[in-house]
């Protein structure tokens, strides 16, 4: 970062005993007495509301209904430090992005109430920090929200059109004694997290545009396979072809890409991503693009480096596919949630215990009380439901969520795997450092289970033949 920021709007400066302004620099008179006036009128255009403010009003409404005469409050939340005076970017809670439908162009500090109405209902008033008026010294001085070092920050009354929600200075709002605030209330956190298990038109839309631009980024990595088997981190080189597509295409990687090549594969959430991507090895991508919505892909694909599958490579990466495949003839409407998991443990089970890596039968590692010798090598779940976060709905209710039924609507995983780690000595030799998982995106509708990621090949044979159309050197 090429500037230090945050002057004093004074011709003076006092001297620090803490180090904390020591850097800043005072403004000279001759700034102080120009910097206000020779700038442009700002156009006052109102823009036409978004598509989804009619869906977030009707998110609002059902909300509305299951806490009558109880004022509800939404804050958008803050800035994160990242080191010293630097920030992540921003990133709005997912109920506040839910029932307003402002994503990535949320501002920090917002904050939605809901404040019962005479009539019954509610009114949603948003509360935000206008931007400065450019005669103020937070416009040119202060380097967290002032337009001369962030850009342009939104208006009152354009954001109201924006979003068909009145908006107010965040300085008018004030808390009220016996308020429900989300993440301090548990009832209306769950609430809001329940209200997301079934997803509107709106939601769907966006997440059938988040696989397709995952989709793409997906083929990019594959593309670029041989530059990345060259690079002594090529992890990282994986990461960062996602994230070039992630950012251009999207707002984002929806959570931290997952490269994990050969052993690595094995470690359910490497994030390090510092390794090499070896020839003969697998090399496992699980990542998702966040769209300006905020909503979410999640996939996951494990790729043969050298573009063809060894014999056991192939056998455990095909004994994966057969068990998502037998938890998605598993997911119907009407079944519960996780009768999935269910499913795909069941091949999970049978295989291992068929290679001879378990101390029971099958039909034992099933029993629930005793059995689980199995999860050895699969120890996450199989499902998990998706959108505007990627574990979504996750403070819903058990008898909501694992225990609840499969609906219409439902957008959720289907991501089984097998785990050798390198030094497991319960497993033969030739299967250590061998992980794989196959993790798509599932739309519920009520003829069955939609693959909103079929597009991205999941076979063997699939993966072999993708890689030699995008990457025909990488053998």
């Amino acid at each position: 970062m090429s500037t230090t920021g945050d002057n004093e709007a004074t011709t003076t400066t006092p001297a620090s005993t803490d180090g904390t302004v020591n850097r800043k620099q005072p403004f000279p008179q001759g700034f102080l007495d120009t910097i206000s006036t020779g700038w442009a009128e700002r156009p006052e255009t109102l823009p036409p509301a978004r598509p989804r403010a009619a869906f977030a009003a009707r998110r609002r409404a059902a909300l509305s209904a299951a806490f009558p005469g109880e004022r509800l409050v939404f804050p958008a939340g803050e800035l994160k430090q990242r080191s010293n005076d630097t920030d992540y970017r921003f990133r709005a809670h997912s109920a506040f992005a839910h029932l307003t439908g402002w994503g990535a162009d949320a501002e920090p500090g917002a904050i939605l109430v809901m404040d019962p109405a005479p009539g019954g209902g509610h009114e949603a008033v948003l509360y935000f920090r206008e931007r400065a008026d450019r005669t103020t010294a937070e416009f040119y001085a202060d380097a967290s929200v002032g337009e001369f070092w962030i850009g342009p920050r939104p208006a009152l009354a354009g954001v109201a059109a924006d979003l068909g929600i009145r908006t107010e200075h965040i300085a008018a709002f004030g808390p009220v004694d016996g308020e429900r605030v989300v993440d301090t209330d548990v009832d209306l956190t769950r609430a809001v997290s329940e209200l997301r298990l079934i997803k509107d038109e709106d939601e769907i839309a966006q997440m059938r545009e988040a696989v397709a631009v995952t989709a793409a980024g997906f083929d990019d990595i594959v593309a670029d396979l041989p530059l990345i088997a060259e690079h002594p981190r090529g992890e990282r080189i994986v990461e960062g072809l996602f994230h070039l597509r992630a950012r251009s295409d999207g707002n984002g990687e929806g959570y931290d890409t997952i490269a994990a090549s050969g052993p690595h594969a094995c470690y359910l959430h490497w994030t390090r991503n510092d390794g090499a991507v070896l020839p003969g090895d697998l090399i496992l991508i699980d990542a998702g693009v966040e769209l300006d919505s905020l909503y979410t892909a999640d996939i996951t694909r494990t790729l043969p480096v050298s573009g063809r599958f060894t014999e056991v490579q192939r056998r455990v990466y095909e004994t994966v596919r057969e068990a998502a495949d037998a938890a998605f003839a598993a997911a119907r409407p009407g079944v519960t949630f996780r009768s999935v998991h269910e499913a795909a443990m069941a091949v999970i089970a049978a295989r291992t215990a068929e290679w001879g890596l378990l101390p029971v039968t099958a039909d034992e590692a099933l029993a629930a009380d005793t059995g689980g010798q199995h999860r050895r090598y699969m120890v996450h779940g199989t499902s998990h439901h998706l959108g505007i976060d990627v574990h979504d709905c996750a403070q819903a209710r058990r008898e909501m969520y694992y225990d609840g039924i499969l609906e219409p609507g439902m957008v959720f995983t289907i991501e089984p795997g097998l785990y050798f780690q390198i030094d497991d000595l319960t497993v033969p030799e030739e299967l250590r450092g061998i992980g794989v998982r196959i993790e798509d995106d599932v739309l519920m509708t009520a003829d069955g289970p939609v693959n909103l990621s079929a597009g991205i090949p999941r076979t063997a044979d699939e993966v072999e033949a993708w890689i030699a159309r995008l990457a025909p050197h990488a053998s």
